[in-house]
């Protein structure tokens, strides 16, 4: 007797490219729609939300909060400046 002759090739290249199609969309959405996913070495996220800090916004910022003097802030500039000119 049997069971009769299944799905064929043509069944099984069909249920595959559903698979496949369901995973593509899957994929998709969740790198649309996670934070920071997908970006490629971006500064700005997925919101809109704020750049990530340069090390000179940093020390600026520290300055500014009173966290190191003066001589600090100008010898750690200076030597931002070395290092960036040297690239």
């Amino acid at each position: 007797m049997g069971y009769g002759g299944g799905m064929g090739w043509g069944g099984w290249l069909g249920m595959g490219l559903l698979w496949l199609l369901l995973l593509g969309v899957i994929l998709f959405l969740v790198v649309r729609l996670l934070p920071g996913a997908g970006q490629g070495g971006s500064r700005q996220g997925v919101s809109g939300g704020p750049a990530a800090e340069s090390p000179e916004e940093i020390l600026d910022r520290r300055f500014a909060r009173g966290e190191i003097d003066i001589e600090t802030y100008q010898a750690q500039r200076a030597a931002l400046a070395e290092v960036r000119g040297r690239k």
